[in-house]
Parts: C-alpha cells; sequence; structure tokens
C-alpha cells in the first residue's frame, strides 16, 4: 500500500530537530518544520528548500493542544497527511533539586512529555488512516541519572515509556515507535549547560570526549542519520526500542 511521504519534527528550528529536518528531506520526505515560532524555523525551511526539497515552517507551543491540532493540521492539507513523526521538541531548566523551582519541573516535562503526548495523539490519526507511519521519539542517557537534571532525567525516561506504550498500541496499524537516547551532541544545549557551570565549551567538550569509547562528542547528523534509518521502509520489524548513542558501549 503506497503512503504519503510527509514528516512532522519538532523542535526543528535548530540543533538536532534542524539536522533531522533537513536529513528527513533529503531522503524525499517533504517536512513540517515545527518550532515555538514560525520565524525561528526559516533557516531550516530554507536549507531544504535550497536543496530543491519541500518544507514549511510552522510556529506552535508544543504543550497547546489546540496550537498542535492547527499544525498537524496545515501539514496534513499543504503537505499531504503525516506518516512520519519525529518528536524532539524540548528543553532545560537544570540546577540542583534544592533549588529547582515548581516552574523548572512543569516546563520541562510538559514540553518534553505533554508535548510528545500531544502530537503524537493528533498524527496517529493519519498514520492508521494510511496503514503506516514512524515515530521516532529523542530521549538522553540522561535518563539514567544526570545531577542537576531532575526535571530532564525524569522527562527523558518518561519518553522511553512512552515509546513502548505507543508501539505497543500502534503496532497492529503498521506503526513502529522507537527513541533516540543521544550522550554529549554539540549543540546550542550543551553550549549552555557548560556556559552554566562556568566552563569554556571547548574545554567542555574536551572533557566530553576523553570520556566518549570514540573520543569525540556526537554531531545532530549522528542523529540524523539514526532517524533516517528509523523512518525508512527497513525498520519495519525494529518497534518498542530505545537506542542509545552515545559512541561507545559503557552507555
Amino acid at each position: 500500500m503506497a503512503h504519503s511521504r510527509v514528516a512532522i519534527v519538532t523542535g526543528a528550528a535548530r540543533g538536532i530537530g534542524a539536522a533531522v529536518a533537513q536529513r528527513l528531506a533529503q531522503d524525499g520526505f517533504a517536512v513540517g518544520v515545527v518550532d515555538l515560532t514560525e520565524d525561528s524555523c526559516a533557516d531550516t525551511v530554507e536549507a531544504i528548500t535550497n536543496k530543491g526539497g519541500q518544507a514549511i515552517g510552522i510556529g506552535a507551543d508544543v504543550t497547546d493542544s489546540a496550537a498542535v491540532k492547527a499544525a498537524v493540521g496545515r501539514v496534513a492539507q499543504e503537505l499531504g497527511p503525516p506518516t512520519v513523526l519525529v518528536n524532539n521538541a524540548g528543553i532545560t531548566r537544570d540546577n540542583l533539586l534544592f533549588k529547582m523551582t515548581e516552574d523548572d519541573w512543569d516546563s520541562v516535562l510538559g514540553v518534553h512529555l505533554r508535548g510528545a503526548f500531544l502530537v503524537s495523539r493528533e498524527v496517529q490519526k493519519h498514520q492508521t488512516e494510511q496503514g503506516w507511519g514512524r515515530v521516532v521519539n529523542l530521549s538522553s542517557t540522561s535518563a539514567l541519572g544526570n545531577r542537576g537534571q531532575a526535571n530532564y532525567s525524569t522527562a527523558k525516561a518518561g519518553m522511553q515509556g512512552l515509546t513502548k506504550t505507543l508501539a505497543i498500541e500502534l503496532g497492529k496499524f503498521g506503526v513502529t515507535v522507537n527513541a533516540i537516547a543521544p550522550g554529549f551532541i554539540e549543540t546550542d544545549m550543551t553550549a549552555a549547560t557548560a556556559q552554566r557551570l562556568g566552563v569554556e565549551f571547548e574545554d567542555f567538550k574536551k572533557g566530553a570526549a576523553a570520556m566518549i569509547p570514540v573520543q569525540r562528542v556526537g554531531q545532530p547528523a549522528d542523529i540524523a542519520a539514526l532517524v533516517s534509518f528509523l523512518a525508512g521502509e527497513e525498520s519495519g520489524f525494529i518497534s518498542g526500542q530505545v537506542i542509545y548513542v552515545a559512541g561507545g558501549p559503557k552507555d
């Protein structure tokens, strides 16, 4: 059965999300580039269209159910029914437990977990109608615990539980659901972490690389390559899996 080649990537204005959106466009998908504001999506959309791909930028707060419904509806109307979803949107509000505020906690869990839930719920309608689909959720090695990230670690662990449950529920409709748990990836988010710790980013990266078996930090393109595989036809027997991408076996 033929199905549409349309993908939605959340948090796609920069970093991992931007790299994933561009890679999926390279693979032949029309891409709905979703981030908090439409203007912030412009660079990613331009990078895709400049190479002959098709993409639209959509501003949406993924914690707002009405905004999510409108965003997915616009993708379906302008590009076609979305069959691939990458839940990448996320934020950090790092702090030690005794300093962490309720807003720090709620904001991080809201974007990661409520956001993934809302977008997945909306997209699955199109996937099940098409009889085919791929959902890739972005978790993290921080799901195993990380000092100063009680909120983020909990959210990323929750993404793994959501992944396994959706894989069970959606599998009979031809939809696979998997999670990728990156280690250290060079992005604005890790740069912000270095700044919070008072460490020069280059030194921060060197310290991280020294603890990684392949002796380098990850790049957004490393994650995009795995998303490309999981979003394709050949990954149809892989579902409910959490794949740790940390440059070596220790994680």
